[in-house]
């Protein structure tokens, strides 16, 4: 940034990396003459019902309904769950914008959650104390590394008779005290886009132990169509119009499905070499004072989708953290980025800018992002920075960089300053 020489000009793991059986099936789907499940049946199980039912039994679970993207799995899931018009739905203020706008998307109002300082994820007493008569469901986020707390988490939700839906979109594959995420509430839902742990570059998932909710969900993303109990004729629809919901269209491509049933292989190795990156860089940066982000009790196994910590206490004070991110970036040559923004405060979550959310004056006023002060999260945002997962599939060298490249900005921080 200031002309001097870059720490490190070796190249990082790429992302995506795919499974050693992605081109066979790929190719198995281009040459199948269907490449959706709306496509004509061709006397096999879809790509989609075969990744449907390797990711249920992974999580096991009974149920799982793919879907087009993580967005559109969370809408599916809130709207199975009976969330609708006017309804209120408590998501975390800190968190991808996704997690406001797909309250908005069914019509609801999100009410933004402060979070837990050290886990960054909404905490059961702070989820109480937004409960009202107008409240529908819980969305809690396992946000970036972290599990947040289920066991408080639950009995909040049963105790004022609430679905919980876990957005598992930055969790795939961790677990608490031996479930794994996505399992443990309501409904849980995933996102396959491109950055995430397990990817077909767009793409996600709804999973649940209750029948009648997948039942919903499937309608739901099919057009209010759901797949038959049998094999249909070979060139036969295998979905079923059955009139008893209206759905729109957000089905998973039979390509993306392929791919996914692939890189589910892949997933539990890549992610114990993220933990063990982490654990490494947990102590070198703990050293310089910065403080990794932190995890609930109750969790077994933590993924990484995002490493997070905190800047160190005093230190880069009066630096923008964008520049302090900027510095880093350029010693490593890998993307640092700040932590997201709190959602109010986020630029992406606009909702006057869409009519569609005109609905009058009192759900404009309710949904007015100018309305919540969350004070963790807004401090948090000012002080921590993020790292990609790809940055932990190196090896021990590689985290060895890391630590030095903050080592050296900490030690500039006055030129930065200036």
């Amino acid at each position: 940034m200031k002309g001097g020489e870059a720490l490190r000009t070796r190249p990082w793991p790429a992302w995506p990396q795919p499974a050693p059986g992605v081109p066979a099936a790929v190719a198995e789907v281009l040459g199948s003459g269907r490449w959706s499940i709306s496509g004509p049946y061709r006397g096999t199980d879809s790509h989609e019902r075969r990744f449907a039912r390797a990711f249920a039994d992974y999580h096991g679970v009974p149920y799982c309904v793919p879907a087009a993207s993580g967005t559109a799995g969370l809408m599916l899931a809130l709207e199975a769950c009976g969330v609708g018009a006017g309804d209120e739905v408590i998501v975390p203020g800190l968190s991808w914008v996704a997690s406001g706008s797909t309250v908005l998307g069914v019509n609801a109002v999100p009410v933004f959650c402060d979070v837990d300082p050290d886990t960054l994820c909404v905490s059961p007493e702070a989820v109480e104390a937004l409960i009202t008569e107008r409240t529908r469901a819980v969305v809690v986020v396992h946000l970036y590394s972290a599990v947040a707390d289920m066991d408080g988490l639950t009995r909040v939700a049963e105790r004022h008779g609430l679905p919980l839906v876990e957005d598992c979109a930055q969790a795939h594959g961790a677990s608490y005290r031996g479930v794994k995420v996505g399992a443990l509430a309501t409904a849980g839902t995933f996102s396959m886009q491109h950055s995430k742990v397990l990817t077909s570059g767009e793409g996600g998932a709804v999973i649940t132990r209750d029948a009648d909710l997948a039942r919903r969900v499937e309608h739901l993303r099919a057009d209010g169509r759901c797949l038959s109990d049998g094999p249909p004729a070979p060139g036969a629809m295998e979905l079923v119009e059955t009139g008893e919901l209206m759905g729109s269209n957000r089905c998973l491509s039979e390509f993306q499905a392929a791919i996914l049933t692939e890189q589910l292989t892949l997933l539990d190795e890549q992610n114990r070499t993220r933990r063990a990156n982490a654990a490494r860089l947990d102590g070198l940066l703990g050293e310089l004072g910065l403080r990794p982000q932190a995890t609930s009790e109750g969790t077994t196994s933590r993924t990484y989708y995002t490493y997070a910590a905190r800047l160190p206490e005093g230190a880069l004070e009066d630096v923008p953290l964008t520049d302090v991110t900027g510095a880093l970036t350029a010693e490593l040559g890998f993307p640092v980025q700040p932590c997201y923004a709190p959602i109010p405060a986020n630029r992406l979550y606009a909702p006057q800018t869409r009519r569609r959310y005109t609905l009058g004056p009192d759900h404009e006023a309710r949904i007015d992002p100018k309305r919540f002060a969350l004070p963790v999260c807004e401090d948090t945002a000012r002080r921590t920075v993020t790292l990609h997962h790809a940055a932990l599939l190196g090896d021990a060298e590689d985290m060895a960089d890391i630590a030095a490249a903050f080592a050296k900005v900490l030690r500039h921080g006055a030129d930065l300053a200036t």
